[in-house]
């Protein structure tokens, strides 16, 4: 009974996996770039990007592409166009088999059993037909300038036959347009040459216009180059101008500076000569005043220590007082009297002395003054003997006053390239005689007499018998 049992399970699961593997045979499936045209007793059907059963013995199915397909479109022959022109047109064809059922099963009808290459070559051959007719209908300037025009025409055309057959014409494209005769090379020629002709021209007008903007650029650069110096040489003018003018109105300044330091130099130090014989002055009299107070302090010193003593006698010697009063009283009276004597005696003193300075000052002033009035009038009795002596003895004075500022070089270096005795040290000597003879020329400048005159007046003076002088003949 078991053994039965498995033998019938057995079966049960090997008839399963047979009608599995016999459904399996029977499903087929259609992928999104391809069609299966099912055909039996149920008719014919498309299947499209999903699966169905066929049934074996009493259905079958075909595939049928939906992929693009793209081939070249190259007739053999030379096409004419509509000016007889015989060329040779190269395109590119992209066919499709429609989406819809109806055109599949129309293109079923046409290429179901034609292998891809005998589809593409009777596609070919429609498409070669309408290109030889579409040329024929156009000019050849036609077909190179506007191969957009020739292609939207060839769909057009192509249109209704491709659509029997169940395709379409998803695009064409001329690759290439040619002929034996140069007709094309010779069509751009003429736009060549007049393309040639403008740039030529263009570019003679572009150098033209150039030179002259130029031109105009480099004129207006010297233009203005030259404006631009014309302002540089004003403004350094007015600069100039400018600063000579500060340098003057510092050079006044430092001028006015200096004055107004000077003269203030010379207020201080003559305020300051006032000034310190006031000082002198108070001193002397501070001092008279502090002499005077120290001689006053010492009688009230010695008032007061005879005071001390009288009251110390007073205090000590009481039994005594009477006895000692009238010796204590002529002490200090003739203490009193002695001090009285002794200031009154340098009061005295310093009067004096006073008075003698003073008739000292007075007698030298009176002896200066007489001395002046001698000189007085021995100058009115010399007259010009005196002038020509006194010139003559301070001659030397002038000529040292003159000299002197070389005495406060510290070196001189004399540089001598002759042997000629006016050079070197003899120069310098020379100078200095030569500044020492323009002296009676200074003194003829400043007194107004003249020297010649002078000294011959001198030589004709004869002696008084009072010692005085006298010209001849006056």
């Amino acid at each position: 009974m078991t053994n039965t049992i498995i033998i019938i399970v057995g079966l049960s699961l090997l008839a399963v996996i047979v009608l599995a593997g016999l459904l399996a045979k029977m499903f087929r499936k259609a992928g999104p770039n391809e069609a299966l045209i099912v055909y039996g007793f149920r008719g014919p059907r498309v299947i499209k990007g999903h699966g169905t059963v066929i049934f074996p013995m009493v259905e079958s199915c075909r595939q049928l592409s939906l992929e693009l397909m793209s081939f070249d479109v190259a007739p053999q022959q030379d096409l004419y166009t509509k000016q007889g022109v015989a060329v040779t047109v190269e395109a590119v064809a992209q066919i499709k088999v429609r989406s819809d059922q109806e055109s599949i099963l129309t293109a079923a009808e046409q290429f179901l059993t034609k292998t891809p290459p005998q589809r593409e070559g009777l596609i070919r051959l429609v498409m070669e037909g309408h290109l030889r007719g579409i040329i024929g209908q156009l000019t050849v300037e036609q077909i190179v300038k506007e191969p957009e025009m020739v292609a939207d025409r060839m769909r057009g055309t192509c249109a209704d036959d491709m659509s029997k057959m169940g395709l379409e014409v998803v695009s064409f494209t001329i690759k290439e347009v040619r002929d034996k005769n140069e007709y094309i090379t010779n069509m751009g020629r003429p736009d060549i040459v007049r393309i040639r002709r403008d740039a030529d021209v263009a570019a003679a007008e572009a150098e033209r216009d150039t030179a002259i903007r130029r031109a105009n650029a480099l004129r207006e650069s010297a233009i203005a180059k030259a404006a631009a110096d014309q302002d540089r040489v004003i403004a350094e003018t007015a600069s100039l101008a400018k600063q000579a003018e500060a340098q003057r109105d510092l050079d006044i300044q430092k001028a006015q500076f200096t004055e107004q330091s000077r003269k203030q130099e010379a207020q201080a130090d003559k305020a300051y000569e006032l000034q310190t014989n006031v000082m002198q002055q108070q001193v002397v009299a501070e001092q008279v005043k502090v002499q005077q107070v120290e001689k006053e302090q010492q009688i009230k010193v010695q008032e007061a220590e005879i005071l001390r003593h009288e009251k110390e006698l007073i205090s000590t010697v009481l039994k005594q007082a009477e006895i000692e009063r009238q010796r204590i009283e002529n002490l200090a009276s003739a203490e009193k009297s002695r001090l009285t004597i002794e200031a009154e005696g340098r009061a005295s003193a310093i009067r004096v002395q006073g008075e003698a300075e003073a008739a000292v000052i007075f007698q030298k002033g009176e002896a200066e003054a007489k001395a002046m009035n001698v000189k007085a009038e021995a100058y009115q009795d010399w007259n010009q003997a005196a002038v020509v002596d006194r010139l003559i003895s301070n001659m030397a004075d002038v000529v040292r006053a003159m000299c002197e500022p070389l005495s406060k070089v510290d070196k001189i270096t004399i540089v001598s390239t002759g042997n000629d005795s006016a050079a070197g040290v003899n120069k310098l000597t020379g100078d200095i005689t030569k500044i020492a003879a323009q002296v009676p020329a200074l003194f003829e400048a400043l007194s107004g007499m003249d020297m010649n005159e002078l000294m011959s007046n001198v030589k004709g003076m004869r002696a008084r018998p009072n010692g005085a002088a006298t010209v001849d003949g006056k």
